[in-house]
């Protein structure tokens, strides 16, 4: 008997440690401001009362409960910036927060125009995509249509275009946004109903916005529109499987040395790498400001090609709808 009741206790020891550990598991979440992305629950809280007698099993069940449940990452939003400026790097982490872009602080009786007058410009401008779609040609009874596929996002959250900056300036009236700098690329990927996988890299990159017409201050209801370019997706040291790039590598495949004589033309696109830069278009339109902080909120549609994988692919054409920010300060 006194060897079972060691046994016991040398059983019931850890078990014990177990359950009072589970008993501060207090997960900190972040509390999101009712919005367009509800959260999820990172982890069930976890509290246990205390009892007098616990047994094993009922620790052990719950412990198994727990690493079933693990922590998921939660999808916080939307945020201001008074709202983001307060939180710590370890709220903010798995929230899904940094892949988001802030909204305009909305205060009662607050001014909803900027005059921009002198030298000024935008800055912490973001653009935050909530839809990807391709726009195919389709045959129909009626001829060849273009229609917008829906696509699902296969890249992690980091698609989401901040910190950029540019001059704001008045050209023939109209108030023209000139981008300069900032996080103003990022390599995407989207995946097709069927299957197909298309790769773009999302920018603004150079982007030259002008407004709709004459106008020297950002209301609700201004609209902007522009171009800006689209570089490759792939740099010059990029390698295909054969080796072959546009700054280093091979120039054709090595399997392939009687090629060198001519006969190349069916692999010319593949052997002859280049780097594209398309163009791409955006409108935007201007839906919140708040005057007194400098703030200023819309929507945007953007349309810009595919990667061509260094020439060798026709790029496909993609629409992007979204939402941006940005804040007017002197320049």
């Amino acid at each position: 008997r006194e060897g079972l009741g060691v046994l016991a206790s040398q059983i019931l020891s850890p078990v014990a440690m177990l359950a009072s550990a589970l008993s501060l598991v207090t997960p900190s979440l972040v509390t999101p401001a009712p919005g367009r992305v509800a959260p999820m629950q990172r982890s069930a809280d976890v509290s246990m009362a205390a009892k007098d007698s616990v047994t094993a099993g009922q620790v052990a069940g719950m412990a198994a409960a727990v690493l079933a449940v693990g922590v998921q990452s939660a999808s916080a939003g939307p945020f201001t910036r008074t709202d983001i400026a307060s939180l710590t790097y370890q709220q903010i982490k798995g929230t899904g927060l940094a892949n988001t872009c802030p909204v305009v602080e909305q205060v009662d009786g607050m001014k909803t125009e900027i005059k921009v007058g002198g030298n000024y410009k935008i800055d912490e401008f973001c653009l935050e995509p909530t839809s990807f779609q391709v726009l195919e040609e389709k045959l129909t009874k009626s001829g060849v249509v273009t229609e917008a596929v829906d696509t699902k996002v296969t890249t992690r959250q980091t698609y989401v275009l901040t910190g950029m900056e540019g001059d704001l300036v008045q050209k023939d009236g109209k108030l023209t946004f000139l981008e300069k700098d900032g996080i103003d690329y990022a390599p995407t990927t989207v995946q097709l109903p069927g299957g197909e996988r298309v790769p773009f890299l999302f920018t603004v990159k150079n982007l030259v916005a002008q407004s709709d017409g004459a106008t020297s201050s950002i209301s609700p209801g201004l609209k902007m529109s522009g171009g800006f370019n689209v570089p490759s997706y792939r740099t010059g040291l990029f390698l295909d499987p054969k080796g072959r790039g546009t700054t280093t590598g091979y120039d054709q495949a090595v399997a392939l040395p009687a090629l060198q004589a001519g006969g190349d033309e069916s692999l010319f696109k593949e052997n002859n790498k280049k780097f594209d830069v398309g163009r791409g278009s955006i409108e935007l339109k201007v839906t919140s400001v708040n005057a007194e902080l400098g703030e200023f909120g819309g929507v945007f549609v953007q349309k810009q090609p595919s990667d061509t994988d260094l020439g060798s692919k026709v790029p496909k054409e993609l629409l992007l709808k979204g939402q941006f920010f940005g804040t007017v300060v002197p320049n």
